[in-house]
């Protein structure tokens, strides 16, 4: 007994000394979820909820963290802790500090690997490190990755030894001092230009998987008039049995058994279609067989849902949803927050952006330059919100080409080189790969206002070609092209539509920006950015629903979708629903929801 009570203080101890040597940085403003923070549990949800496994360790949480000199040695001691997932930019990785182009920024922390998981093999999973990693366990190179915006993964079993392990991640990012996608980063921020995210980002996590056989990768697609979904499973070898099973709630509505490397046909009785409305997703369970015992199993989910375009009663190509005419219409969501940037304190923090945009009375999101982490696009596949997934744009080429100010094919592209091109597309790629499962995605956007665009017509291309079921919106507001499926114009602030087209989906990819500032809850205090500002929230509701009400007579005329500008504040802009912090509602709901629900409702 007094053995288990001296364990017990101990293990507080340890979790007390250990919040002890963590706090938020800095004074910025925060969310109301920074303070609820654990740091020996933090953002403790299983990350991937497409192939979700039972067994599994999070490595969220204290780390050492070190800086250094580009082409030094990893130090031999380190400066400090970080917490592990939060760039070392943000409040809430308890650092703060930006990164030099020169720097190399050292991880470390140790961990045990559980010993029911000694047969196994032990793969290592990032959700995202911005932006090149190099993965040591006991000092062995274990594997490196680029890009900023994509989960990787490496198997570790060789590099492990005898009880703890040691792992340490060597990362260099240079920001916007290189050409490589960063969004909206920046390392002098100002504008509508953000504080720039180095480093790990999402979660860190370790899980067992089977030496004989294991699933290493799902892919789901549907068809909506048969009422089947189809699954594609990938195997580490095709000599095994993979049992599906598909449940609609509790209920067991399909059951099949397939040979690896053979693509599953689930139909589906009665079948329920996804949408906003009804955001019907089916349970998949998985195990797979080797020699007749369950080697690996793994849970996920499907749906049923097209998006497609269809010409009209007046000749107008609109956007459809499981062949009905939808107009989508949504709010331009940057994706940060002011206490962790790129990554949310919790995932009630990530999940309440969402259920907000709900609330407005939308069905859409464009996720405007960023990825999210995979949780998000599960929140939308839950809560029935279609997202338009943006590319991060190329550092340094904003704004350097000729816009074309919504001309077709007006402006210039920038001067990309060959070198920047194929970072463009292995990372587009890598995001493609990541997201095509989420059924909410239903528009893939390239380039976003002349941004870093280049051969457009080429990108649409590859683009449409890597998946065929997902519409292409090649250059949101930018040098347009006749090329994808859409054609999108940005104006700011009124609405407006200047052009019509017989061949092409016509969209205002951005409009809006009204501002509001609110005392207190600004990210600084100089001179803050919105097209226009208003001092409360009856004049700015007022403007909002003005503009909404001019949206409606563009509708007949052939405009297929809408993206406001925006969710919320970000840093120094003021034109968001809601504050940076996420504390203040700056518009009447009842309002926006209720002149939204008319538009969508055309």
């Amino acid at each position: 007994m007094k053995k288990n009570l001296l364990s017990l203080l101990l293990a507080v101890a340890m979790i007390s000394t250990a919040t002890a040597e963590w706090k938020i940085a800095g004074d910025k403003i925060r969310t109301q979820w920074a303070e609820t923070i654990d740091p020996q549990n933090v953002l403790p949800e299983y990350p991937r909820p497409q192939l979700e496994r039972e067994l599994w360790l999070n490595l969220n949480g204290l780390w050492s963290y070190a800086i250094t000199p580009f082409n030094t040695a990893k130090p031999s001691t380190f400066e400090g802790q970080i917490l592990v997932p939060f760039a070392i930019e943000s409040a809430l990785s308890g650092v703060q500090k930006t990164l030099k182009p020169t720097d190399i920024l050292w991880y470390e922390r140790t961990f045990t690997v559980p010993a029911k998981w000694a047969s196994q093999s032990v793969m290592l999973n990032f959700g995202a490190v911005d932006w090149s990693a190099d993965v040591y366990v006991n000092d062995i190179l274990v594997g490196s990755h680029t890009g900023g915006y994509a989960p990787f993964s490496m198997d570790i079993t060789a590099a492990l030894k005898k009880g703890e392990q040691k792992l340490t991640v060597r990362v260099w990012d240079p920001t916007d001092s290189v050409h490589h996608p960063v969004g909206k980063q920046r390392l002098n921020p100002s504008g509508i230009w953000y504080t720039a995210v180095s480093g790990i980002w999402q979660t860190v996590w370790i899980e067992p998987i089977s030496k004989a056989n294991n699933i290493k990768g799902i892919a789901t697609d549907c068809d909506i008039v048969r009422g089947e979904i189809y699954a594609d499973i990938e195997c580490a070898n095709n000599n095994g049995i993979l049992n599906i099973e598909v449940k609609a709630g509790d209920k067991v509505v399909y059951s099949t058994k397939v040979s690896c490397g053979s693509r599953a046909i689930l139909p589906i009785i009665d079948a329920k279609l996804w949408s906003p409305e009804k955001p019907h997703l089916y349970d998949l369970n998985i195990t797979l067989e080797q020699n007749g015992k369950v080697v690996d199993s793994a849970k996920s989910y499907a749906a049923l849902r097209k998006f497609a375009k269809e010409r009209d009663n007046q000749g107008h190509l609109r956007m459809t949803l499981n062949g009905k005419p939808i107009f989508m219409y949504g709010p331009l969501d940057q994706g940060w927050w002011p206490d962790g940037l790129y990554t949310a304190p919790t995932d009630e923090a990530l999940l309440s952006d969402v259920i907000l945009t709900k609330e407005l009375g939308f069905n859409t999101i464009r996720k405007h330059i960023k990825v999210e982490p995979a949780r998000w696009y599960y929140h939308c596949d839950r809560e029935g919100i279609i997202v338009w997934q943006d590319m991060p744009c190329l550092a340094l080429y904003q704004n350097k080409g000729e816009w074309g100010r919504n001309n077709i094919g007006g402006g210039s592209d920038s001067p990309v080189t060959r070198e920047e091109k194929n970072c463009y597309y292995k990372e587009w790629q890598q995001i493609m790969d990541a997201l095509r499962f989420f059924p909410s995605i239903g528009v893939w956007v390239p380039f976003n206002e002349a941004w870093g665009q280049f051969d457009t017509e080429t990108v649409a291309e590859w683009t449409a070609a890597y998946d065929p079921t997902r519409l292409i919106n090649a250059a949101s507001g930018g040098n347009l092209r006749l090329c994808g499926d859409i054609l999108d114009i940005h104006n700011y602030p009124a609405p407006s539509m200047p052009f019509h087209s017989s061949d092409y989906v016509v969209v205002l990819g951005e409009y809006g920006g009204i501002g509001f500032p609110i005392k207190d809850h600004l990210w600084w205090n100089k001179r803050n950015w919105g097209y226009i500002q208003f001092n409360n929230t009856d004049e700015v509701t007022a403007e909002y629903v003005k503009y909404a009400t001019m949206l409606k007579k563009f509708i007949p005329q052939g405009m297929a979708a809408a993206i406001y500008t925006q969710t919320t504040d970000v840093e120094g802009e003021v034109n968001g629903f809601v504050t940076y912090d996420r504390k203040v509602t700056k518009m009447d709901k009842a309002k926006v929801k209720a002149i939204n629900t008319e538009i969508i409702n055309f």
